[in-house]
């Protein structure tokens, strides 16, 4: 829901017809990446400021400069505020904006994936790593090589492999590469050209590195045809997400400057993905940011909205709503709110 569409809203009726509460309200948390670790709910959030930073396309107000990781019980429990798990002083190459983070495990070891914008003004990728899924997390001395761009999404298929997915176009970055090379001249595709498209790389053993180079994820209309940049109610722009049903991928993200949560099957982590539908219809604020977390057999949809904040885009919070399927495997879409106002 764009800003300019809230300043006739009653936010004490809103909040009252939202299909769910802040998970917390002390702090603005956002872009909630949710996992299941040892049998406890992890919520690995952004964590959003009043930073007094004029808005921009370019996102320039989220200044965010830390982590706070959020913990559960269970989905219906109180949410646990386990305090500050790194901070972008304790990132010897990063100078600001901690946006969108996820998390993942394995043998023991917890690993927290960051976007953050070098010295440079260039986002790249960090990868933290602890003993605990609350951590504190130690970053590494540099990105992760050949990492740019923002939102990092990793996911574990049955096999034991992790790949990450990354990309968010304009503030992002996203638009400036081409092969994976930045160039400053490059800018967004014309309206009929082909829209830019989410990147995928496997990580290494140790879930510090690239294992390969970077690849497209290509996402397809139902013709086979990839989607195009004028087509922004299904196209790419930020917030990859992935998780498995039912023997699929499915490939979820935000179409952005339209404010849906979309998602798309394939057979494979690389895709390509058939776009299918929409997850979630807009939110209050400007952005629209996610994960799925299969929670004890039933399957939720971890997002945010600002109406805690009554519309500040850049102060949002983060929530939670059970998703379902139909039998074709395709998701029954939410409406944030049980009426529109």
């Amino acid at each position: 829901m764009p800003e300019e569409s809230i300043e006739h809203i009653d936010f004490d009726k809103l909040n009252e017809r939202a299909i769910s509460k802040p998970l917390v309200k002390h702090i603005f948390t956002a872009d909630p990446s949710a996992h299941v670790f040892n049998g406890k709910i992890y919520i690995y959030p952004s964590h959003d400021v009043e930073s007094g930073i004029p808005f921009d396309d370019l996102g320039s107000h989220f200044a965010m400069e830390d982590y706070h990781v959020v913990s559960m019980d269970s989905v219906t429990s109180e949410a646990i505020d386990n305090g500050v798990a790194l901070h972008v002083d304790d990132v010897p190459w990063a100078e600001k904006q901690m946006w969108a983070p996820d998390a993942a495990h394995k043998d023991g070891k917890y690993y927290l994936y960051f976007p953050a914008r070098g010295y440079d003004g260039i986002f790249k990728i960090g990868v933290a790593v602890g003993d605990t899924p609350e951590g504190p997390f130690v970053p590494q001395p540099e990105a992760i090589e050949g990492s740019y761009s923002i939102d990092p999404a990793v996911f574990e298929d049955e096999d034991g492999s992790y790949y990450m997915y990354f990309g968010g176009i304009w503030g992002g970055q996203l638009q400036k590469y081409r092969n994976n090379t930045y160039d400053k001249i490059n800018e967004m595709p014309e309206p009929n050209e082909q829209a830019l498209l989410p990147i995928i790389a496997k990580l290494t053993d140790d879930m510090l590195e690239f294992a390969e180079e970077p690849k497209e994820v290509q996402i397809l209309d139902v013709n086979g045809k990839l989607l195009l940049e004028i087509d922004n109610n299904r196209r790419f722009f930020e917030a990859s997400w992935v998780h498995k049903y039912s023997g699929k991928y499915y490939f979820s993200y935000s179409t952005g400057d339209t404010h849906f949560i979309c998602y798309a099957i394939g057979d494979n982590p690389y895709g390509p993905f058939t776009y299918t539908g929409r997850i979630l219809n807009p939110v209050v604020g400007w952005t629209s940011h996610h994960s799925i977390c299969e929670v004890e057999g039933k399957w939720y949809l971890f997002y945010h909205d600002s109406s805690l904040s009554k519309g500040v885009t850049h102060l949002r919070s983060v929530k939670v709503a059970e998703i379902t399927y139909n039998p074709d495997g395709s998701i029954v879409t939410l409406d944030p709110y049980k009426d529109r106002l």
